[in-house]
C-alpha cells in the first residue's frame, strides 16, 4: 500500500495520537485538515468550521482520554476531524450519504460521540449532565463542551451556565471563537468577544506573572493568585463568564499547538472546584485559501475542485423554492412598508438575504435564538407590522411554547415561513421537516397551508399577506420547483379551499405538500391500467375544505391522503371530520399516506421518500391494495 500520510496513515483511534511526540502534532493537523478537504472535495458539506477546529481537535484527544473522557460537540458540522481521528477515517468519503456517514455526531455511530448534536447550544446542558452523572457516580473522567460563537447566542447557553455556574461540578467548556458561525454572529455577545479578545494583555501578563512566581518559593503561591485575580478585574473588568461562575482561560490562539496543549493540560489536571470556560480564537475556513476568503467561508459546499476551489453548480434551471419566497415577498414589501422579515441565523438558507439586500431596515437576523425570533415576531405583529419568520421546520421545533402562548393563544398574525419541509436528503433525520404539520394544525385560530409546487407557494405568500386576524403558516420544501409559470402577487386564494386537479371514479387522493406531482404519475400509470382516479391539491391542512371533503366522500368508494408528515397532521384531520360527520359509516375506504414512525437516515430524497413509501410507485401500490380490499375503516363506538 502506497503510504499517503506520513502521521496521519497510522492514526486509527486517539490512543495513537498519544504515542506521538507534541512536537510533530502540528504536522498531524494539517494531515488531518489535507484529508477532510479532499473528502470534503468528493462528498459536499460542512467544511468551513470543521477546518477551524482540527489543531483543537488533535490537542484534546491528545491530552484527555477519550471516549472514558467525554468531548461534547456543538454543534456537529464541526466534527470532521474528530471523525477522521475517532475510527472513522476509512468511512470519511461516505460522508452523508446512503448508508455512510453522518454529518453530525451520532451516538449509535461510535462511542466517541456521547451525545448527537445537529442543531445548536446543547453542548454545556448535556456536558453539565454527564458531569453531575459523573459526580453521583463518584466518576473523575472529565466532561468537555466545544461550543461555537454563534450557538452561545442561544438562552439554552446561558440557562446552563447559569447552571453550571453555581454549582461546584467540574466540567471544562471551550469556547471557539471564529467571529462566524453560518452566517455573521449577531448582538451583543458578538461586541462582547470582540472586546475580550482587544484585552490580549491580560493574557500575556497572567503569564509573565507565574514565570516570575514560579522563580520564587511556593509561599507566595497564594499571593500570586490574588494578584491575577486583581489583574484579571483590573484589564477586562471582570468577564460575564466570571460572574456567571466559570473560571475564565482567554483568549488564546486556537492554531497554536504551544498554547493549547500546556493549557487543555492545565485545565485537565485543575483542583478548581467548578466549571472552567476557555476561549480560544480560531478562523474558520483555516488553511484552504479558498474557503479562507470567501464570505461565508465555505460553511456548507457541494462537491469542489479543489486546486480551483470551484464548486458543483445544480444543473437545473428551475427555480429554488427560498428564492421564490424571497422574491414574491419582496414584490409584496415594495407595497406594503409593514412587511418585515425574521431569520435565526439562516439569511441564506432562507433566502432573507436577498431581501435584505432590498430592505435592509426590514431584515432581523436574530442568531441561533428560535424562541425569541418568534415572541419577537409576536411582538411587531401587535403593532400592526407584518412579520414573516422564514424558519426551517426543524428549527421551528425548538419555540413551539412561542407558538402556542405568545402568537396562537393571543391569535396575532405572524405568517411563518417554513423552508425545508419534508425529508432534505444529506442532512438526515435531524434536519427533517417531519413534524410541522402535526405541531401547527392541532392549534386553534392557525391557518396551516402547504404549496404543492412554486406557483402555489407564490398564491399562499400573496394569501397571507391579507390575513390579519390570527396567524398563518406556509410550507414548502428544499430545493427546486417543477417549472411553472408563477402567478402575480394578486392572485390569491380562498381561505381553507383546495383545487381540483383531476377527476375520476371509485378513488380520490387527497394531496397536501409537494407530493402531488408523485400522485399525478401514479394516476397516469393507473390510467394506462384502466383505473382513474381523482386527484386534489388540498392545499389547506386547517381550515379543510369540508365542503370538497364532503363531495369527495360521498361521490367516491375510497379516499386516500398523502402528505410529507407525521402522524397527526392532515389526514389525521380529514379522518376526524369523515368520522364525526358519520361518511364512514357508509362503508367507505380510507387510508393515509405518512411518514413512517421512524427517523430515516439520510440519502438521496427521492430514495429516501421511496424509502417512506411516499413515492409513486408506493401511491399506485397502495390504490390498487384499497381498492381490491374489503376492509373498511368503520366508526369507533
Amino acid at each position: 500500500m502506497i503510504k499517503k500520510y506520513k502521521y496521519l496513515d497510522n492514526i486509527n483511534f486517539p490512543s495513537d495520537i498519544k504515542k506521538l511526540p507534541s512536537s510533530v502534532l502540528q504536522e498531524l493537523a494539517d494531515e488531518v485538515r489535507q484529508e477532510m478537504i479532499n473528502a470534503v472535495s468528493e462528498t459536499g458539506g460542512h467544511l468551513g468550521a470543521g477546518l477551524g477546529v482540527v489543531e483543537l481537535t488533535v490537542a484534546l484527544h491528545y491530552i484527555f482520554d477519550t471516549p472514558n473522557d467525554k468531548l461534547v460537540w456543538d454543534v456537529g458540522h464541526q466534527t470532521y476531524p474528530h471523525k477522521i481521528l475517532t475510527g472513522r477515517k476509512s468511512k470519511i468519503k461516505t460522508l452523508r450519504q446512503g448508508k455512510g456517514l453522518s454529518g453530525f455526531t451520532k451516538r449509535s455511530e461510535s462511542e466517541y460521540d456521547p451525545f448527537g448534536a445537529a442543531h445548536s447550544s446543547t453542548s454545556i446542558s448535556s456536558a453539565f449532565g454527564m458531569a453531575v452523572a459523573n459526580e453521583l457516580s463518584k466518576k473523575s473522567n472529565n466532561v468537555i463542551a466545544v461550543i461555537g460563537d454563534g450557538a452561545i447566542s442561544a438562552g439554552m447557553a446561558y440557562e446552563a451556565m447559569n447552571n453550571a455556574g453555581a454549582s461546584k461540578t467540574k466540567m471544562i467548556v471551550i469556547l471557539n471563537d471564529n467571529d462566524m458561525s453560518i452566517a455573521k454572529p449577531v448582538g451583543a455577545m458578538r461586541s462582547y468577544l470582540a472586546k475580550l479578545l482587544s484585552g490580549k494583555i491580560y493574557f500575556s501578563l497572567r503569564e509573565t506573572i507565574k514565570l516570575i512566581v514560579s522563580a520564587f518559593s511556593k509561599r507566595f503561591s497564594v499571593k500570586a493568585g490574588k494578584a491575577e485575580d486583581f489583574l484579571r478585574s483590573a484589564v477586562t473588568g471582570g468577564t460575564l463568564f466570571n460572574s456567571l461562575g466559570f473560571y475564565y482561560i482567554g483568549p488564546i490562539d486556537g492554531h497554536d499547538m504551544d498554547v493549547l496543549l500546556p493549557i487543555l493540560k492545565n485545565a485537565r489536571d485543575s483542583k478548581h472546584d467548578g466549571p472552567i470556560m476557555i476561549h480560544i480564537k480560531t478562523q474558520k475556513g483555516k488553511g484552504y485559501s479558498y474557503a479562507e476568503k470567501a464570505n461565508d467561508k465555505y460553511h456548507g459546499v457541494s462537491k469542489f475542485n479543489i486546486e480551483t476551489g470551484e464548486q458543483q453548480k445544480s444543473k437545473s434551471n428551475l427555480p429554488a423554492y427560498s428564492k421564490v419566497f424571497a422574491n414574491t415577498l419582496i414584490k409584496h414589501a415594495e407595497r406594503d412598508s409593514k412587511i418585515v422579515g425574521i431569520t435565526a441565523a439562516m439569511p441564506d438558507g432562507t433566502g432573507l438575504d436577498i431581501f435584505g439586500k432590498e430592505f435592509p431596515k426590514r431584515v432581523f437576523d436574530v442568531g441561533i435564538a428560535e424562541q425569541h425570533a418568534v415572541t419577537f415576531a409576536a411582538g411587531l405583529a401587535t403593532e400592526g407590522y407584518k412579520p414573516y419568520a422564514a424558519i426551517y421546520s426543524t428549527f421551528l421545533q425548538r419555540a413551539y411554547d412561542q407558538i402556542v402562548h405568545d402568537v396562537a393563544i393571543q391569535s396575532l398574525p405572524v405568517r411563518f415561513a417554513i423552508d425545508r419541509a419534508g425529508l432534505v436528503g444529506a442532512d438526515g433525520p435531524t434536519h427533517a421537516g417531519s413534524f410541522d404539520i402535526t405541531y401547527l394544525s392541532t392549534l386553534p385560530n392557525f391557518v396551516v397551508m402547504a404549496a404543492s409546487n412554486e406557483a402555489e407557494l407564490v398564491r399562499m405568500i400573496n394569501t397571507s399577506i391579507d390575513i390579519n386576524d390570527r396567524p398563518t403558516a406556509f410550507r414548502y420544501p428544499r430545493g427546486t420547483g417543477v417549472g411553472l409559470e408563477l402567478p402575480n402577487i394578486d392572485e390569491k386564494i380562498d381561505i381553507g379551499k383546495g383545487k381540483l386537479i383531476l377527476e375520476g371514479k371509485k378513488l380520490a387522493i387527497l394531496s397536501f405538500g409537494t407530493r402531488l406531482k408523485e400522485c399525478l404519475i401514479a394516476a397516469e400509470n393507473l390510467k394506462k391500467k384502466g383505473i382513474n382516479i381523482t386527484v386534489v391539491d388540498a392545499r389547506f391542512a386547517k381550515p379543510l375544505d369540508e365542503k370538497l371533503i364532503w363531495q369527495i366522500a360521498t361521490d367516491h368508494e375510497a379516499v386516500i391522503t398523502i402528505e410529507e408528515g407525521s402522524i397527526g397532521g392532515f389526514g389525521s384531520h380529514v379522518s376526524n371530520f369523515l368520522f364525526e360527520n358519520n361518511l364512514l359509516d357508509r362503508e367507505l375506504k380510507f387510508r393515509s399516506m405518512i411518514l413512517p414512525d421512524k427517523f430515516i437516515d439520510q440519502d438521496n430524497p427521492e430514495l429516501m421518500y421511496k424509502l417512506a413509501g411516499l413515492d409513486a410507485k408506493s401511491i399506485e401500490e397502495k390504490v390498487l391494495d384499497l381498492l381490491n380490499s374489503n376492509i373498511v375503516l368503520q366508526k369507533q363506538k
